[in-house]
Formats: structure tokens, C-alpha cells, sequence
């Protein structure tokens, strides 16, 4: 007997069960890993809906066009997307 239940065909893995550890520091990703836009947005702590407003602004990371419909962001433009928004206290 395993020690797993066998997952459904068709139901996809859910993100927590993913090589995406959110727990993790995020120098141990990789600089070109592309992390998709529901990861990105659990990364950085917000919703599906302010992560999309801020992709929409100017003032967003670049995207990486993936297929005609996919995208994601790049671990890399993340940090620098992150270290620009940072404020002198």
C-alpha cells in the first residue's frame, strides 16, 4: 500500500504540494526561474486581483509571455521590482 493517495487524472497538484516553498528565502530560486502568476502573487503575500492591477501599471515587473495565454515573472525582475519599491524610513 502507498503512502500517498493517487491522485485523479485531470485534478492538478495543489500549489502547497509544489517545488514552490513559499517558507524558503527567495535567494534559493533561481535568478531565470519563471514563477507563474498565482506563485508570484503567493510570494509576494497579495491577491490575485492587486497582482493583476499592478502587471496592468507601468510600475510592475516585466512579464515573460510563456504561451499565447500564459505568462509569469522571472525571479530576477521580481527582486528588482521589489528592491525599487523600497522606501527610506
Amino acid at each position: 500500500m502507498s503512502k500517498h493517495p493517487k491522485q485523479k487524472r485531470g485534478q492538478k497538484t495543489p500549489l502547497r504540494k509544489r517545488v514552490l516553498a513559499l517558507d524558503a528565502p527567495l535567494t534559493s530560486l533561481a535568478d531565470d526561474q519563471v514563477l507563474t502568476f498565482v506563485e508570484w502573487c503567493q510570494l509576494n503575500r497579495i491577491s490575485e486581483r492587486t497582482g493583476r492591477r499592478i502587471l496592468d501599471s507601468p510600475d510592475g515587473p516585466p512579464i515573460v509571455k510563456l504561451s499565447a495565454r500564459r505568462f509569469g515573472i522571472r525571479v530576477a525582475a521580481n527582486r528588482d521590482w521589489q528592491h525599487a519599491r523600497e522606501r527610506a524610513r
